[in-house]
C-alpha cells in the first residue's frame, strides 16, 4: 500500500510543516500540486508516534475556487474529519507563512467555508459557523447505569457531560471510549466526548476525548467551542468565554446568544509553528501502523 507514496518520496522529497495548536498537533502538507496520492496511508503512517513524526492529524492544503484554500484533514487513524477548529488555525497560519493567503482570509472546510484572522504574534481568529443539531438531554445507558449529557454538532458530533467530581482527577478514558461507541451515536459516526467545569460566567474548563485519535488529547478547539455553547444554552456562561484545556493553553470562544441559538461564533488561540522539514522513505517505511496502533487480531510482517 505504500509504495506509491515511497516512491514519490525518493523521487520528489515532500516538505512538510509540524505545527501545534491548542495542544493538538498536526502534519501540514502543500497539496495544490497534486503531490500526496493516498492520502489516508499517508496520514495512518506519518501521524504514527515514536516511529514517524507523529501527529494528531494530517493537513493538506489544496486549490479552492469559493476560499482562498482548501483545507482537507484526516484524523490520526487515517479517517476524514469534516472540521477540526485548532488544525483550521494551524492552516491559517502556515497559508500566511507560505504566502498562500493574506492574514485575512477564507478557508474552504467539509464544515463549509471558515473566516480566519491572522496577527503577527500568531494568534489566529475563526469565524465559525453556528452549531447546530442540540439536544439538551441526551441519556445514554451504559452497564446498567443512565449517563446524562447532551448532544450537539460544531463541526463534528459531539458529546457534553458536566461531571461532579473534580475534572482533573478523572480518568475520562474508559467513560470517553464507551460513549464515542455507544450503538446510540454510531449513526453519526460516533462522537467527540467532553467533560466540562464552569468555574465561573467566562470560564469554564475542558477535557475532551476524540473520535479518530480514539484518546483524550491535549485539546479539541471544536470541543471546546461545542462546551461553550452547551454551556451557554443552559445558561450558564456568557460571551466572552476562556477555556482552559488539557494542555494548560487557554482558548477564547466570542458568541452572540439569540434565543435558543448561538451565532456568530468567533474562536481565538495560538497556531505554532514548530518545524519544517521533508520527508524521509523512512518517514513511512518499516512499520506496520495497524500493528502499532492494536496488535491484537493484525499479523506483522516478519
Amino acid at each position: 500500500m505504500a509504495a506509491p507514496q515511497t516512491q514519490l518520496t525518493k523521487q520528489h522529497p515532500l516538505r512538510f510543516s509540524k505545527m501545534a495548536g491548542g495542544g493538538n498537533d498536526f502534519v501540514i502538507i502543500d497539496n495544490r500540486g497534486g503531490s500526496v496520492v493516498d492520502a489516508v496511508n499517508l496520514t495512518r503512517r506519518i501521524c504514527t508516534a515514536h516511529l514517524s513524526v507523529g501527529a494528531d492529524g494530517l493537513i493538506l492544503i489544496e486549490p479552492s475556487k469559493p476560499a482562498d484554500f482548501r483545507m482537507r484533514y484526516f484524523n490520526n487513524d487515517g479517517s476524514g474529519g469534516e472540521f477540526c477548529a485548532n488544525g483550521t488555525r494551524c492552516a491559517a497560519r502556515f497559508a500566511v507563512l507560505n504566502g498562500i493567503a493574506p492574514q485575512k482570509m477564507t478557508i474552504d472546510t467539509d464544515a463549509g467555508i471558515v473566516g480566519a484572522d491572522v496577527t503577527d504574534d500568531a494568534v489566529v481568529t475563526l469565524s465559525l459557523p453556528a452549531p447546530r443539531g442540540f439536544r439538551s438531554e441526551r441519556p445514554l445507558r451504559l452497564d446498567g447505569k443512565t449517563i446524562r449529557g447532551s448532544s450537539i454538532v460544531m463541526g463534528v458530533p459531539h458529546y457534553v457531560l458536566f461531571p461532579d467530581s473534580d475534572l482533573w482527577s478523572l480518568d475520562i478514558a474508559p467513560l470517553g471510549r464507551a460513549i464515542r461507541f455507544h450503538p446510540d451515536l454510531k449513526p453519526d459516526g460516533g462522537a467527540n466526548v467532553n467533560f466540562v467545569t464552569v468555574r465561573g460566567e467566562h470560564s469554564i474548563e475542558v477535557r475532551t476525548y476524540e473520535r479518530g485519535v480514539e484518546a483524550e488529547t491535549l485539546s479539541c478547539g471544536s470541543g471546546v467551542v461545542a462546551s461553550v455553547a452547551t454551556s451557554a444554552l443552559f445558561g450558564k456562561v456568557a460571551s466572552p468565554v476562556s477555556v482552559l484545556t488539557r494542555s494548560g493553553i487557554a482558548l477564547r470562544v466570542a458568541f452572540n446568544a439569540e434565543g435558543d441559538s448561538i451565532r456568530d461564533v468567533r474562536l481565538t488561540g495560538d497556531a505554532r509553528w514548530i518545524y519544517t522539514a521533508e520527508l524521509t522513505p523512512e518517514t513511512i517505511e518499516g512499520f506496520d501502523p495497524d500493528w502499532v496502533r492494536s496488535p491484537s487480531g493484525h499479523e506483522v510482517a516478519r
